[in-house]
């Protein structure tokens, strides 16, 4: 017995011929693609991948979301593996029994070891962490830190870590990032935090640069200006003012091979004594990571320079 029904699909994909694209509609409702010149129905029972619910904020819609977190470059597997809690408690909110927290731990430390099972994973994962607790350190924004991460992901790539230490090597990843994004941070303070030397982080720091060809640009003075004057809790008249001085400074050549957290806090600190907002030269240092001396040296150039008088205590 021949079957004379045609194929459906070949079928549709006829109709769809027929009808032009701007001539079909979907129905939501019958799950149906139809054509408005001839009414036929293209495609029927088309499976509707959107959401069931609604959103009108994206709080509610993060909230309403079943799907995971997104990938980050923060975390050694970039959060593909699931982890499970330390609260030691059951769905309901109930304390476990001691037997079953025993059989939890042990489930715990069989899931960390699955998540670490290669060489590069054991490093990524050591320097991850180091990432997290430099950051919190350093008080880093979330673009700073995913991009140290993923500097530090290319520099293991190449091989780069091999033979260097991990700390070295991420906090020289966070100084670039910190210099590509702008967010003043200088070797000194990071090497601060860190069992690692200024020197060894700044040979780090041109390794990456060099071998990964990242590009950026000289740290700007300015960008220091609201840092320090956030710190002292200095107005935002003083930070205007501590801007307009040294873009007349960089005008007329002051500013070229100085320390920019020096030349910042120099501004501040003239900037402070104009407004009536005193601060000490040691509060000023001790707020932009540098010495009273530098402070010092760098306002009595500026002064001089533009001719700025300060008014006498």
């Amino acid at each position: 017995m021949v079957n004379n029904m045609s194929d459906p699909i070949k079928t549709s994909q006829k109709d769809k011929q027929k009808c032009p694209e701007d001539q079909i509609i979907y129905d939501p409702e019958m799950g149906e693609y139809i054509c408005l010149l001839t009414g036929e129905v293209i495609e029927e029972k088309v499976i509707d991948d959107r959401p069931e619910w609604r959103a009108f904020t994206p709080e509610e819609r993060e909230r309403r979301s079943r799907i995971g977190g997104p990938l980050t470059s923060t975390v050694h597997d970039r959060g593909l593996a699931t982890a499970i809690d330390y609260s030691n408690k059951d769905a309901t909110g109930k304390r476990l029994e001691p037997r079953r927290r025993l059989e939890i731990q042990k489930l715990r430390r069989w899931q960390a070891r699955s998540r670490i099972q290669s060489s590069i994973e054991r490093n990524l994962a050591q320097a991850m962490n180091e990432l997290d607790r430099l950051s919190d350190q350093l008080n880093l924004p979330r673009n700073v830190k995913e991009e140290a991460a993923r500097i530090y992901r290319r520099a293991v790539e190449k091989g780069l870590v091999r033979g260097r230490s991990i700390e070295s090597v991420i906090a020289a990843a966070i100084y670039a990032a910190c210099r590509e994004l702008k967010v003043p941070r200088t070797l000194d303070e990071i090497s601060k935090h860190t069992k690692s030397s200024r020197k060894d982080i700044a040979r780090c720091y041109r390794l990456l640069l060099k071998e990964l060809d990242i590009k950026v640009q000289t740290s700007d003075p300015i960008d220091f200006i609201p840092r320090i004057a956030h710190a002292l809790n200095l107005g935002g008249g003083v930070m205007k003012k501590a801007a307009e001085i040294l873009h007349k400074a960089r005008s007329i050549g002051v500013t070229a091979g100085k320390d920019p957290a020096g030349l910042a806090a120099a501004a501040v600190y003239i900037a402070a004594q104009l407004s009536g907002e005193r601060r000490t030269q040691k509060e000023i240092a001790h707020v932009a990571g540098v010495t009273e001396v530098t402070v010092r040296n760098r306002y009595k150039e500026l002064a001089k320079e533009l001719g700025i008088e300060l008014p006498t205590t």
